[in-house]
């Protein structure tokens, strides 16, 4: 009878993973997390030579050039393809005219752009949602949904700027081998035209296509585009295609349907326009090397959730029974070796048993919480979750199972964010930070230096004189709500936050103090690329974004504890023993309440576990401060969050 039963649930399993191919995982979309650890997949070298032969057919059906790039599930770069007749430079173009950060240089590798969308859309996407960088630009904007006046800014409001090239979490091939995750040239990409790869429906990567010369976004969802560069994506992703039970546009978020994509390509189960061989394709083009990215070969990917994709099964005894992953070094072991142990802060604050009780406690919790952005609905949430100390060190990383590769950096990013403005070393750091000058539309130096004590002083202005000097804590929400263009968010006319640009100057490329912090990093990177000068430091065991400025025309000093970015929405919270700020917790995964609730939850969790360590003291908390008649957000706890209980409210008290 044992018997009987495995072999049924064998089966079951199986059939939930679809099978043959990507064409049938489209009507099959049985996955729901499980399937790329029974049954490994990747992108083939004949694969990516399908794909890029689809995308070459279909820009000559649409008489353009093209630029194509292929990666994997972690980032790593299959091959860049771009055709003969196709630019080798984009503008980048917020349809805003603001002139400031990143909007409007016009020199940036087309290779880096098609990079960037490729990265998109395979770090959005998992078993359980198939987002593309059209997905992205929806939920990146000052209102969600773009366009609509008096709503609030898009949930991922700020990811743009995530697994970036100066990160000191994510790593490059190949100096880091295959093992992910892997930084991205331009962060995440807000531009349509980046798709997920699929096989038997789970993610084995991504596609981007940069055509029209233009790195832009959407700004009005209710008009549809047909922009070329979402159909040749398209039409390269044919074979590949995202389960159609997963895909974006099956998924809502407060009600709101998000967005897949504006175009269909014929019949995708039989490779759309495609009628080209790889061989033909390649007299249209050729392979191209990108310094730190690909040599101008076409490789195969790596497989996730094994030890060569850098994520592998949790095996430590103290992890038993959470189904959890971790992120590994390849070392030839069956599992890998733990890339993030458990360690104790290098302040003092956090002993490694207590990282470790973080750890368990907030995967426990992510365990039994119902995901937002997860198909079938009532799937369990999948995410990562990640603590630091007061320095920004990285003290331990956990996941699910196929939490989104996205979130790996993201959680990071949150923790250290959540910490960082809850120390007293705050606006000190920020009146340090020194000043960023933006590259002229030509690369050449820009005008007007742009002073970043700036912040500091409109922090100090809105908040009060205790704004930065550990008085008050913040969650990672919190500094979201007062980076946003409109103070309080999503309120048209209203004065901007005192950590955002003023609405005239902002844009998904300029969004204030974030991008301000990061902007001279990566530039640098795109003047590397294109050979004038070294590339930033990044991966682990490097400054990544933090630090003093690498050259003498760079003025930015980016606070220490800040090594891959600022991030300005909601899932980290800072963690304290009594009074006293010992560290951060950040998680990312299937929706921006459940990250709060889990992070929050789970540093409450293993505060009562412990009985040494806690959330803020509720008189601290930032929303228990009149700011100008209004209230910041501290977290948000979704309703009714539970799988397994009726509970409501359950942060409450807490």
């Amino acid at each position: 009878m044992k018997r009987i039963t495995f072999l049924l649930s064998f089966i079951l399993t199986l059939a939930a993973c679809g099978g043959g191919g990507g064409s049938n995982a489209v009507s099959s979309g049985g996955c729901d997390g499980s399937c790329q650890t029974s049954s490994p997949q990747r992108l083939e070298i004949a694969d990516v030579q399908q794909v890029i032969a689809q995308a070459v057919a279909e820009a000559q059906a649409q008489k353009i050039g093209a630029t194509v790039a292929v990666v994997d599930r972690v980032g790593n770069v299959l091959a860049v393809f771009r055709m003969s007749n196709a630019g080798t430079a984009v503008a980048i173009n917020s349809l805003r005219n603001t002139g400031t950060g990143l909007d409007g240089l016009a020199v940036v590798p087309s290779t880096l752009a098609a990079i960037a969308k490729a990265v998109t859309g395979a770090y959005l996407s998992s078993e359980g949602n198939a987002f593309s960088t059209r997905t992205a630009s929806q939920i990146v904007q000052q209102h969600f949904n773009p366009g609509e006046l008096g709503q609030p800014g898009g949930p991922l409001f700020g990811v743009q700027f995530s697994s970036l090239p100066c990160s000191d979490f994510n790593t490059s091939y190949p100096t880091d081998g295959m093992a992910g995750p892997k930084r991205s040239p331009l962060g995440l990409s807000a531009d349509p035209g980046g798709f997920p790869l699929y096989k038997n429906g789970t993610v084995v990567g991504g596609v981007g296509v940069i055509a029209d010369g233009s790195y832009s976004l959407d700004l009005d969802i209710t008009v549809p585009e047909h922009g070329v560069d979402e159909l040749i994506a398209m039409a390269a992703a044919a074979g590949f295609d995202a389960p159609a039970t997963r895909r974006a546009d099956m998924i809502t978020v407060g009600g709101k349907t998000l967005r897949f994509t504006d175009v269909e390509i014929g019949d995708t189960s039989t490779g759309g326009r495609n009628t080209l061989s790889y061989a033909a394709a390649s007299a249209a083009g050729s392979l191209v090397a990108v310094p730190a990215y690909t040599a101008g070969t076409i490789l195969a990917g790596a497989r996730f959730a094994q030890p060569e994709s850098g994520y592998a099964p949790a095996t430590e005894p103290a992890f038993a029974g959470l189904d959890a992953f971790r992120l590994v070094i390849d070392d030839g072991s069956p599992n890998g070796a733990p890339k993030y142990p458990p360690i104790a802060g290098t302040d003092g604050g956090l002993s490694a048993a207590e990282v470790t009780e973080l750890l368990k406690d907030g995967i426990a919790v992510a365990n039994r919480t119902r995901a937002q952005i997860r198909l079938p609905l009532s799937s369990q949430m999948r995410g990562s979750v990640v603590v630091v100390d007061t320095n920004g060190v990285v003290l331990g990383v956990l996941r699910t199972r196929d939490a989104p590769v996205f979130g790996t950096d993201v959680a990071l990013q949150k923790a250290r964010t959540a910490m960082f403005f809850s120390s007293a070393g705050a606006g000190a750091a920020i009146q340090a930070a020194g000043s960023v000058n933006y590259l002229a539309p030509n690369g050449t130096a820009g005008p007007t230096a742009v002073q970043l004590n700036g912040y500091a002083q409109a922090m100090s202005s809105v908040v009060g004189a205790h704004a930065l000097d550990g008085t008050y804590a913040y969650g990672a929400r919190s500094v979201g709500n007062l980076a946003r263009p409109f103070f309080p968010d999503g309120i048209d006319g209203t004065q901007f936050g005192p950590l955002s640009k003023p609405l005239a100057q902002w844009s998904p490329f300029s969004t204030g103090l974030q991008l301000d912090l990061d902007y001279e990093r990566i530039i640098q990177h795109v003047l590397f690329v294109l050979g004038a000068g070294p590339d930033v430091t990044h991966g682990p065991g490097t400054t990544g974004c933090a630090g003093p400025p690498a050259a003498a025309s760079f003025h930015t000093t980016v606070p220490a504890p800040l090594g891959d970015g600022l991030q300005i929405f909601a899932g980290g919270v800072p963690i304290y023993r009594g009074g006293t700020l010992i560290g951060g917790i950040g998680v990312s995964g299937d929706g921006i309440d459940q990250d709060d609730m889990v992070a929050f939850l789970g540093l409450y969790n293993a505060g009562q576990a412990l009985g040494s360590l806690s959330n803020a003291p509720p008189a601290r908390r930032i929303d228990t401060v009149n700011i100008q008649g209004q209230s910041l957000r501290y977290v948000e706890c979704p309703q009714a969050p539970f799988l397994d209980s009726s509970e409501q409210n359950p942060c409450d008290g807490k």
